[in-house]
């Protein structure tokens, strides 16, 4: 679809290939867990609306379900940006009106909104080619990839675990 209009080929990670379907497999157990800690974090220490429980809650659910479908449609990562922007959404809204008082709580959360907007871009550009990927960027396993990966992991770990000091007594 991107990658038609853009005149550009099949990106690899829209494909059935090994690696990417042991990516996939492996992107689908994180989510399940990751989004569930920050859903869980979320409920447990904001005074948010619930409605910013139920968008990351369906982002939550949404993310691991796309990804699993996707190993045998392909196409359907397309859908991805659906559960991405929820979770986005949610955590920006919680970045915007309901920051803990806490500033190393709401510092966390402010670090695991990046980390999640980072995927979100890197996914766009690694896997919807939105924008050429450099040639030592293309391979699924590519070093300077796993190197943006783990600054994205680093962010939402780190992040999260700065957040959950808000569960700590006073």
């Amino acid at each position: 679809m991107i990658h038609e209009a853009l005149g550009r080929s099949l990106p690899i990670e829209l494909t059935s290939d090994r690696r990417v379907t042991l990516r996939v497999r492996r992107l689908a157990a994180i989510s399940i867990v990751a989004l569930g800690l920050v859903w869980g974090l979320a409920s447990a220490t904001l005074e948010a609306p619930w409605v910013i429980g139920v968008i990351l809650a369906l982002g939550w659910l949404l993310m691991p379900a796309v990804l699993l479908w996707s190993l045998v449609a392909p196409g359907a990562r397309y859908l991805l940006l659906a559960p991405a922007s929820l979770v986005l959404v949610g955590l920006l809204a919680i970045c915007i009106g309901w920051l803990p008082t806490s500033p190393i709580a709401a510092a966390g959360w402010v670090l695991l909104t990046a980390g999640v907007a980072l995927g979100g871009v890197l996914g766009l550009w690694f896997w919807f080619r939105i924008a050429p990927v450099p040639t030592a960027l293309n391979e699924p396993d590519a070093h300077g990839r796993w190197t943006l990966i783990g600054v994205h992991v680093a962010l939402i770990t780190v992040g999260w675990a700065l957040a959950a000091t808000a569960l700590l007594p006073a």
